[in-house]
């Protein structure tokens, strides 16, 4: 457990709670815990899936600026890169991830939620990449991800003007998926977290390597990717059982595949 990071995990799921006063400001310690904290999670197998939280307050308010300020290129490079490599582990690992939003997520607090499979919002909860007031853009995958999701134009606008997004409109453009209650995004996160990791853990995680190489190798090498991983899942007993239980008409008994 690290001193602003921590892995809790409750009946398969691990919810990664950044906690770090007053607003969750991610320097390169908070990104270097919470790659070691997402890598104890992907090793455990009483975790099935993950919830990244900052608390009730808010998520995340972006980078350190106060200690950003007056450094230099190479100064400022180990901080970026630890937020950018802890993006690419989380769309890497074989579980599936729930940003739970509340308060604020701007910045690098932003391209954390990004790097995760879904991002669920509190209803009065605002995103943004506010770093061009700053005189920079974002440098952990922001821009990539933001254009994958929502294609450039969207992007362009906000990278360009820094505005922050509402819930409502972050979803409408299809930059989060689903709003909830402000009290209830957390507890709602980890109920659909609770379902992915009681649920046929190797086919979702296929899932989410199909869908990765419908981003980073479209077209046909996509489609053989999705057929492999697809044939893949025969005989494994979670496709055993998903097919059994179909036939003989009950719910099925999933156990987790190869975790």
């Amino acid at each position: 457990m690290g001193e602003f990071v921590r892995l809790e995990v409750d009946d398969g799921v691990g919810v990664i709670r950044i906690d770090r006063p007053p607003a969750n400001a991610i320097d390169h310690q908070v990104g270097v815990e919470l790659g070691e904290t997402i890598r104890e999670a992907e090793e455990r197998s009483d975790v099935g899936a993950l919830v990244v939280w900052g608390g009730p307050r808010l998520f995340a308010a972006g980078a350190d600026i106060k200690a950003m300020a007056g450094w230099s290129r190479d100064e400022v490079r180990p901080s970026v890169e630890a937020l950018g490599d802890v993006c690419d582990l989380l769309e890497r690992v074989r579980k599936i991830s729930i940003a739970a939003i509340t308060g604020y997520a701007l910045g690098g607090g932003l391209e954390l939620a990004l790097g995760c499979d879904l991002r669920y919002l509190a209803e009065d909860a605002r995103v943004g990449q506010p770093e061009i007031a700053l005189g920079v853009i974002p440098g952990a995958g922001g821009t990539q991800r933001l254009t994958r999701l929502v294609g450039p134009g969207v992007t362009r606008h906000l990278v360009y003007t820094g505005k922050q997004l509402d819930a409502a409109t972050a979803v409408r453009v299809g930059l989060a998926e689903v709003i909830h209650p402000a009290g209830g995004v957390f507890q709602e996160a980890v109920k659909d977290a609770r379902s992915f990791a009681r649920g046929p853990r190797d086919a979702l995680a296929a899932a989410k390597q199909a869908i990765r190489a419908a981003i980073e190798t479209p077209g046909a090498d996509g489609m053989r990717a999705e057929r492999d991983l697809f044939l893949d899942l025969f005989g494994t007993p979670d496709q055993r059982e998903g097919m059994r239980a179909f036939l003989e008409k009950r719910q099925p008994r999933f156990g987790g595949g190869g975790y």
